[in-house]
């Protein structure tokens, strides 16, 4: 399952923004008292197509794409030295897919900023180097291990990509800058550097901020974003939460008043499945209608894997049907008449919001 941690300072807002995608209830002063367990849950991700497909088919079952969420304690300055939760946080953040940094600049008197003041690029410095640091540390270690050993003739070309790591790590560059090979990062992928994952930027503000559409260091976040080509997020996490907890018709009313367009998860996913380059096709019928997340660029016969490895071993034919055809055209049978329906073999390349049926045979 894909999986995403919430990093940043303390207070600023990650664990009700957990509470937000999970629809859990965790307390959001648990981490004053030096907590040092991350909270996990899975976040159903919204999926209108997923909606419209259980409005044919009148499934037993409706399953959306699941993205789990695992909410990590604050992480202060001085981490990657042991400081605060130091090592146990940042060994709980390792197996993640990718991080999310939230950052706060919401007005709270009654919620102190641990940094004595709101200053967002302050903030995002601090977790980064934290996180760098973190990995320099593992790669020197590693680097001493092999150099030590007997079989460093054997291992000569790990030593020379880590060597290139430690180099842009000493100069505050990420190991995700360096663009490596899929054979280069096969041999780092056991150490799950922090700099290696993708990461999105989430700016967590105050109402009064959503409604004004606009808040301090607002263009300095934006450029700095934009200079990384890393996601920006701008979520009331605390609106949205209060929001998530009325009756589904007073939760659109409430959306429309504060113009919020865009639920946060859905937010958070899309750019997620897009820095991850993710796609989800569908399975449809009388007992399930289910979304399935795949890489883009996998075969039919791989993503028949994804249901069961049966599927996979015994791939015949996929019959596929292209989601926006059924949306347009209402439904199976028109589809049909229109000669929109098709048969793809093994080879064939899945599109996002595909509708497959694999015939197999084991």
């Amino acid at each position: 399952m894909l999986s995403c941690g919430l990093i940043g300072l303390p207070l600023v807002g990650k664990t009700t923004l957990y509470n937000l995608l999970t629809k859990s209830a965790q307390e959001t002063s648990s981490f004053f008292t030096g907590k040092t367990e991350a909270h996990k849950g899975i976040a159903m991700i919204p999926d209108a197509r997923i909606d419209f497909l259980s409005g044919i088919y009148k499934p037993r079952k409706t399953i959306y794409a699941q993205l789990e969420v695992v909410d990590l304690v604050g992480l202060v300055k001085g981490a990657s030295e042991g400081q605060g939760v130091g090592n146990a946080y940042l060994s709980q953040a390792r197996n993640v897919d990718s991080l999310v940094h939230v950052v706060r600049v919401f007005n709270n008197p009654d919620v102190p900023h641990p940094e004595g003041k709101i200053d967002p690029l302050r903030d995002i410095e601090t977790i980064n180097l934290e996180l760098l640091f973190s990995d320099l540390d593992m790669v020197e270690k590693r680097i001493e291990r092999i150099e030590a050993g007997k079989k460093k003739a054997d291992q000569a070309k790990e030593l020379s990509i880590l060597g290139r790591i430690r180099d842009a790590l000493h100069n505050e560059k990420t190991v995700h800058s360096l663009d490596l090979t899929d054979e280069e990062s096969a041999y780092i992928r056991s150490f799950a550097l922090f700099t290696e994952k993708p990461m999105i930027l989430v700016v967590n503000i105050d109402e009064e901020q959503l409604r004004a559409k606009d808040y301090p260091h607002q263009e300095a976040l934006r450029q700095y974003a934009g200079e990384k080509s890393m996601p920006l997020l701008e979520i009331c996490a605390q609106a949205e939460l209060e929001i998530s907890q009325l009756e589904p018709g007073d939760q659109e009313e409430f959306m429309l008043d504060l113009g919020i367009a865009e639920s946060g998860i859905s937010l958070l996913a899309r750019s997620i499945y897009h820095h991850l380059k993710l796609i989800s096709f569908f399975t449809v019928g009388e007992d399930e209608v289910r979304a399935w997340t795949i890489d883009e660029g996998i075969t039919a016969r791989a993503a028949a894997g994804k249901i069961h490895s049966d599927l996979e071993r015994g791939f015949i034919r996929a019959e596929v049907i292209k989601y926006s055809d059924l949306h347009e055209l209402g439904n199976i049978t028109r589809v049909k008449e229109k000669g929109l329906f098709r048969l793809e073999g093994k080879e064939y390349i899945v599109v996002d919001g595909d509708i497959m049926s694999i015939r197999f045979n084991v």
